[in-house]
């Protein structure tokens, strides 16, 4: 069975060592975390840890339930399939000199991204969307001369009832 990319969200409670109990779930497991994205939720005391691994579906049942048996763990939801918004943020910071600012610039607007800094030879980008989108943009802007990254990896939200 073949390995997939699969994104997971959990309230946790807030408190000192609850991340480092997910985290310790899965590095004794062996299981990979590819990203990892944590910060308190509109209650301070609830915590949401959402969380990028790579594993193939019986695995990924296997993580859920160990993460549901942590006592700080509130509640465990898949950001994976059509009921989830999921986002992710990059920083690129782009070189751009001479005729290459015009044509970083354009990439920037065809993605709806935005310039948070600019020097006399390079832009910083910062842009939102699915992991498509930013991949796309950073395939265009590679040739061009990517010289720092930054990705928060996936962060998302189960959809309400309409």
């Amino acid at each position: 069975m073949a390995e997939e990319k699969h994104v997971m969200t959990m309230l946790v409670d807030n408190q000192p060592g609850v991340t480092s109990r997910v985290t310790g779930l899965f590095s004794g497991k062996g299981f990979n975390i590819e990203s990892i994205c944590g910060c308190p939720t509109s209650d301070p005391g609830i915590s949401r840890i959402t969380i990028t691994t790579k594993a193939n579906p019986p695995v990924v049942e296997q993580i859920e339930k160990q993460l549901r048996k942590l006592v700080n763990v509130i509640k465990l939801r898949s950001l994976d399939g059509p009921k989830a918004v999921r986002r992710e943020l990059a920083l690129v910071c782009v070189q751009a000199r001479g005729e290459q600012r015009t044509e970083v610039l354009r990439i920037v607007d065809i993605f709806r991204g935005k310039i948070v800094d600019a020097g006399l030879e390079h832009f910083i980008i910062e842009v939102t969307g699915e992991e498509e989108k930013i991949q796309a943009m950073l395939n265009l802007l590679e040739p061009i001369g990517i010289k720092k990254l930054s990705r928060t990896g996936p962060i998302g939200l189960i959809r309400e009832p309409k």
